[in-house]
Formats: C-alpha cells, structure tokens, sequence
C-alpha cells in the first residue's frame, strides 16, 4: 500500500507542476526593456543642441582646415574632439580606424562613398576593398586621446595615461 501512495504522490506532483507550466499559473513572466521613451529634462535637451550646434561648427573649421575627412555620415565627436580626423586615410591604409568610426560602419552608417566598398568575410567580420576593417592599435588609441585631453585643457597625469 506504501509504494501505491508515493507513486500517486509522485505522479501527483508532477502532474501539477505539469499544469503549472501549461497554465503558466507562476507570476507574470515577460522581460520588460528599460524605457526609450522616457526622454531627457529640457535642461538636458537644450544642453545638447547647444553641445551639438558648437561641435558642428568646429566641424566646419576643421573641414576648412583640411583636418576632419569622415567615413561616416554622422558626426566623428571624438574626431572632433581630438582636432580633426581623417578617417578615409585610415580606411584605405588598412591598419585601423577610431572607435567612433569603427562602430558607425558596423552600424551601417558608412558615407555613401565608403559604403560601395564594404562587405563581410567569411568571419562575418566587415571589410573595406577586400582588407578587414580593424580598430587602432593600443598605441595609437593612446595617442589619439592624448590629443582630446590636450584640447580639454587636461593633462597625461590626470588622465592616466
């Protein structure tokens, strides 16, 4: 008669955490993103038109200048940042381009005139006439933030390097 009951018991069990998942009888169970649509204060919004109109216009400088050729169809800040960039040496010479370049061609916002260029290998890694696109080196990456804090007013120390 034992055996009889912690079979039922057993079968019991198993048939209600059974029903349980079909029924899904547990609490609510969906993923819920954090909220895009929240939108920033009107301070912050003035901020950063105020941030964004000020870096095009160094943008423009620069480009009179012949020091901002970008790969992108977006604004380079860090290239601007560090005071000018020319990107498009960078893609055709193979030995890698800045994070914000980098990022924008993965996130299929390459210049028309990159973008004839680009494919995947075999790696799904992106490439520009046939050579895989890279980062810059730890070297280089250094010395091009060097430049940004040169221009903030910062110095090697403050910043660590």
């Amino acid at each position: 008669m034992r055996a009889i009951w912690k079979t039922v018991s057993v079968l019991s069990i198993f048939g209600l955490g059974f029903l349980g998942g079909t029924m899904q009888w547990s609490a609510q169970s969906t993923a819920i993103a954090q909220n895009d649509d929240a939108g920033a204060s009107e301070e912050v919004t003035k901020s950063i038109t105020a941030a964004y109109s000020a870096l095009q216009t160094v943008k423009s400088n620069l480009n009179q200048e012949g020091r901002y050729t970008p790969a992108a169809r977006m604004l380079n800040v860090t290239g601007v940042m560090a005071g000018g960039i020319d990107a498009m040496a960078d893609l055709e010479s193979g030995q890698g381009v800045d994070p914000e370049t980098f990022g924008a061609l993965y996130a299929n916002m390459a210049s028309d005139e990159v973008s004839i260029n680009l494919n995947t290998d075999e790696n799904g890694r992106l490439t520009y006439k046939g050579k895989v696109i890279r980062m810059y080196s730890i070297e280089r990456l250094k010395v091009f933030y060097k430049k940004r804090l040169k221009f903030a007013g910062d110095d090697e120390e403050t910043a660590g390097f």
